[in-house]
């Protein structure tokens, strides 16, 4: 290729960013309009549901060479910088920087916003209820160690609505200021990362003690301070603290993810491909679960998850979390909560909101493993096989 058709593609490139910087500026007027009518009916400035179907029409008319994740990316950022224009967006989550409930924020509402890191799951609800922040993201469960119990808890006392949810693809980092394994004799982190990686660091750190931890970044502070120890959690946690990444993808299963809730106030519109979710208790009778989810086989709704939670108010009773999919102004949707009501105790409508985009499966070729012997399981390596076969 010659220099000059060199300097006629980057012309080319010149002038497209001409225009993306011109639709950007006429996109963000038109945002501050819909603002303006909005401000005329009410204060609401985040719509989920709207946001979703926008994100939805930029993927559908994705055709390459972008891959879907950078093009969600870049609308993402655009919808955040927009929705600032109206209003700055106040978020709260499980912090500090780092965590993978970070992560969550940035990839439901982008960086125009105000993330606020809280200590606790507990203080997220506690900031939401309180209008302290508008929205609050929290882990409700992993793929692979299932529900976090304090979202729950919180999810049946508190009086905030879920409006929205998003999946993180987890991958879990050892980091450290210690280059070497050996050097290492304490791990910190989160419970719920210890457990995502429980096969790994017996097998690599069998005589390191773990010490659970209120986040992955609260971890990495300490690993910091404490010398001969190390942190599991995101990667860039070591570019945060200043560490070492030691190993990549520890975690025990590739494929891990953890879904994320977003609540708040607000009501979210219908956009067609919605959840709902619900909690309620049962009598003790004999097929009183299957009376109550009964109606939803009866107007055909697709049951998505459900899970069942002590009752902290009574011993060896338990409320039980129902997903499934359709909007609560779906005709069948509120048909079959009226046939569910006269057979539990407390029925509760968590909230309508859009299905969120599960991210694409990861599969690590390859992971880097410390130079330490790794035990072995029969059943573990069988079930390996067995997928690859």
């Amino acid at each position: 290729m010659q220099p000059s058709d060199i300097t006629g593609l980057r012309d080319q490139i010149d002038r497209i960013d001409s225009d993306i910087v011109r639709l950007l500026s006429e996109r963000a007027r038109l945002a501050l309009e819909v603002g303006r009518v909005k401000g005329a009916v009410g204060p609401r400035v985040f719509d989920p549901g709207r946001e979703h179907q926008v994100l939805d029409a930029a993927l559908n008319e994705n055709r390459g060479p972008l891959p879907a994740t950078a093009v969600k990316r870049i609308f993402v950022e655009i919808i955040s910088a927009c929705r600032a224009l109206q209003q700055l967006t106040r978020v709260a989550y499980l912090g500090p920087q780092g965590t993978f409930s970070h992560v969550a924020c940035l990839d439901y509402f982008g960086s125009a916003c105000e993330l606020m890191p809280q200590g606790s799951i507990e203080d997220i609800f506690r900031q939401v209820a309180r209008g302290q922040a508008d929205f609050g993201v929290v882990p409700v469960e992993n793929s692979t160690e299932g529900a976090v119990g304090a979202t729950l808890d919180e999810l049946a006392d508190s009086q905030v609505k879920t409006c929205g949810e998003t999946f993180v693809h987890v991958s879990q980092a050892l980091v450290s200021q210690h280059p070497e394994a050996a050097d290492i004799k304490t791990v910190f982190s989160h419970p719920q990362a210890l457990a995502q990686c429980r096969t790994w660091l017996a097998g690599n750190l069998p005589h390191c003690n773990l010490i659970p931890m209120q986040s992955t970044a609260a971890a990495a502070a300490r690993a910091c301070q404490e010398p001969g120890s190390a942190a599991v959690g995101n990667p860039m946690l070591a570019e945060l603290f200043g560490l070492q990444v030691v190993a990549r993808d520890i975690q025990d299963h590739a494929l891990n993810q953890t879904r994320f809730l977003v609540i708040g106030h607000q009501h979210s519109a219908p956009t067609g491909r919605d959840k709902t979710s619900i909690v309620f208790s049962t009598r003790h009778l004999p097929g009183a679960l299957l009376n109550a989810l009964m109606p939803l086989a009866d107007f055909e709704i697709n049951l998505t998850r459900i899970e069942s939670r002590p009752a902290k108010d009574i011993p060896w009773n338990y409320i039980f979390f129902v997903d499934f999919e359709g909007h609560l102004e779906d005709t069948k949707v509120r048909k079959a909560l009226d046939a569910i009501k006269p057979n539990v105790h407390g029925l509760k409508v968590l909230g309508s909101y859009p299905v969120g985009r599960v991210p694409e499966e990861k599969v690590v070729a390859g992971r880097e493993r410390l130079p330490i012997e790794t035990a072995t399981d029969e059943w573990p390596n069988a079930r390996r096989a067995a997928r690859r076969s």
